[in-house]
């Protein structure tokens, strides 16, 4: 069995688990999601966010609609669906993405499918004057300062849409996919948010998988570890200044407000294996509305120790790249966990073999509606899901094209959809 464990004491609640072939699924549906209701009636949307000029599709962008808290993103190709409530009166959608122009658009003037949103580059170059009047390092303290300023003061009960990948080389072997509610506390608060799981499901392909299944434990709660701002000592701590060296990048804007971009990485005399990565500061207020951000795996031997608590003797297995990345959306001045993502990629060399084998993780967390939690409402300890959870293990099917109902989730790739069909067509000729 392979159990991979946290690379940091910062991201413990992350684990993936790599263990022998099991049997046997269940399908999971929980007590409805805090914001909604499942005989809404509501109309979606599809389209695609692509740059202007060149056409390419713009991953991660944000459609909100306005007046509301409802929002999806895009996925990696660019492709979004949004379902809006009949109660909305006004369809009508922001669509933004760091370093273009945002844009409003009433979808009532268009047809439901099909809608083709072109987005213009809005880059700024950060004049040098601000530059030598600013210390990167200087403006780093300034943002956790400020966090009770800048972050959700109030608790509040998120819906989120989460899935999670896994592939063998370049085939996806296994999704899972889920709706949860995020029972989230005030930035300033030092109490864990808690999730509550709605509903779940899962399509997997066990003969791509060897004799082994990849795991990941953890689910959303993992994505929920990588909000630096609710957890900066995951990763920017105390001695960040002794650790980090921070300098500048081409700044950039988003709604149409200037955004210092900072550099970061290890010193040099650090042996720890630390991080590197970039984050995104606005201007005005100080507040980080992104990070992008990857562990140091160049010493492959430490880089093991640190993910690897048990194998088999006759392999060695790697991580080859860990990379984090958190999304913050803006509500009345306050900026707020918006979405998440982490990319993991393993490498399993074994003894007498010819070939190595390859998996790539990625889990990803989208926050797609919310309200405040005014009566501060908790979880019962039997409702939280746990973070050693594995959703894989959680649900089974996806043969009902309805499944979500009216809930926003992240469209799935045309190679996801695929995988999703051959997983099908397999399993039809088991049965």
């Amino acid at each position: 069995m392979y159990l991979f464990k946290t690379p940091h004491p910062a991201l413990r609640a992350l684990i993936c688990i790599l263990t022998f072939l099991i049997s046997g699924t269940t399908y999971y549906t929980y007590g409805g999601a805090s914001n909604t209701n499942e005989v809404t009636l509501y109309t979606a949307y599809t389209g695609v966010v692509v740059d202007q000029q060149t056409k390419e599709p713009l991953v991660a962008a944000t459609i909100a609609v306005q007046g509301t808290n409802i929002s999806t993103i895009t996925n990696n190709e660019g492709e979004f669906l949004i379902k809006i409530p009949s109660d909305v009166p006004k369809h009508i959608i922001n669509v933004y993405f760091l370093g273009y122009a945002d844009t409003t658009i009433n979808l009532r003037n268009l047809d439901t499918t099909h809608v083709i949103i072109g987005l213009e580059t809005a880059i700024t170059e950060l004049p040098e004057v601000m530059i030598d009047s600013k210390d990167p390092a200087t403006i780093m303290r300034a943002v956790l300062k400020n966090k009770g300023i800048n972050y959700l003061d109030d608790h509040t009960i998120m819906t989120a849409f989460y899935r999670e990948t896994i592939k063998k080389r370049r085939s996806y072997v296994s999704l899972s996919e889920a709706v949860v509610d995020v029972y989230k506390n005030p930035y300033t608060s030092k109490n864990k948010d808690a999730i509550k799981l709605y509903r779940a499901r899962k399509s997997t392909d066990y003969k791509k998988l060897d004799t082994l299944t990849l795991k990941l434990q953890g689910g959303p709660s993992s994505t929920l570890y990588i909000d630096v701002m609710k957890h900066p000592e995951n990763l920017f701590t105390d001695r960040m200044l002794e650790t980090y060296e921070f300098n500048f990048d081409a700044s950039t804007t988003i709604n149409d407000r200037l955004i210092y971009v900072l550099n970061f990485e290890q010193k040099p005399q650090i042996q720890e294996l630390l991080y590197y990565g970039k984050v995104y500061i606005d201007a005005q207020t100080l507040a980080m509305t992104k990070a992008i951000f990857s562990l140091n795996l160049k010493d492959k031997e430490r880089a093991s120790k640190l993910f690897v608590r048990k194998k088999p003797s006759k392999a060695k297995v790697y991580p080859t790249l860990a990379t984090y990345t958190i999304h913050y959306r803006e509500k009345d001045t306050k900026w707020y966990y918006g979405y998440g993502s982490i990319d993991l990629v393993f490498k399993i060399n074994w003894k007498k073999r010819l070939f190595n084998s390859t998996y790539r993780l990625n889990v990803e967390m989208a926050i797609t509606d919310w309200k405040k939690n005014t009566e501060q409402v908790t979880l019962k300890p039997s409702e939280r899901l746990k973070s050693s959870v594995v959703i894989n293990d959680q649900a089974s099917g996806f043969s009902d094209p309805a499944f979500w109902g009216q809930y926003n989730v992240i469209e799935p790739e045309k190679s996801i959809e695929s995988a999703i069909k051959k997983i099908q067509k397999q399993l039809r000729k088991l049965n």
